[in-house]
């Protein structure tokens, strides 16, 4: 089964920007899933289990190495990713 997901992350300080770029960095390090990025939030698209454990074990990173962080999700089934644009 696919799932898209939403994530905004919130970190509890004033240097916020180096574990948001992180957190997203090692989301896109995972093969398998398609991550896309704006200024307002990151939309992940992948197979279900996937994309959980993924964030499962991310989430935990980023409060092991950065502390607290508020993280807003939204999860739908299915692959709801924009069309890849034509090169």
């Amino acid at each position: 089964m696919q799932l898209s997901a939403e994530i905004s992350m919130y970190p509890l300080k004033d240097e916020y920007i180096p574990s948001i770029r992180a957190f997203i960095g090692r989301l896109n390090s995972h093969s398998g899933l398609r991550v896309i990025t704006n200024t307002m939030s990151t939309q992940v698209f992948g197979e279900y289990d996937l994309l959980m454990d993924v964030l499962k074990i991310e989430m935990r990173k980023s409060y092991e190495q950065f502390g607290r962080a508020i993280f807003v999700c939204k999860f739908i089934d299915g692959d709801l990713a924009p069309a890849k644009p034509h090169a």
